[in-house]
């Protein structure tokens, strides 16, 4: 993780755990602190498919909390991951937008990164 840590405002960064992945929208980075304050924009999950492809699941967030993480625990997203999630992600149909679903996944997706990376919070 953190492969690029000099993170700019308005930059997609991505935070993968697990079968998880969180794209967010860079707000600010805090660097005497180590820390970047994030929007989130989209959740992606990975679940296996009945013909062993792997298929995915795709949570707008783009209405919830912003995060302030740990800068290390982000990457640069590239191009070529988010910009076709980005363009299924505004054509979502409403009953996939609902907020407080959403907020339930961020929150199971923020529990997983603090289980899965505890030092990074120290």
């Amino acid at each position: 993780m953190g492969f690029d840590l000099n993170f700019k405002p308005g930059q997609i960064v991505s935070l993968e755990c697990g079968d998880g992945c969180l794209h967010s929208e860079v707000i600010q980075v805090v660097e005497a602190r180590q820390v970047c304050w994030v929007r989130p924009l989209m959740l992606v999950v990975l679940v296996s498919g009945k013909d062993s492809s792997e298929e995915y699941t795709l949570s707008d967030l783009r209405d919830g909390a912003d995060l302030l993480w740990p800068l290390s625990l982000f990457r640069a997203a590239l191009d070529t991951e988010v910009i076709s999630l980005l363009t299924q992600l505004q054509s979502l149909d409403s009953e996939k937008k609902d907020a407080v679903i959403a907020s339930r996944q961020l929150r199971d997706f923020v529990d997983r990164v603090w289980v899965a990376f505890p030092t990074a919070f120290n």
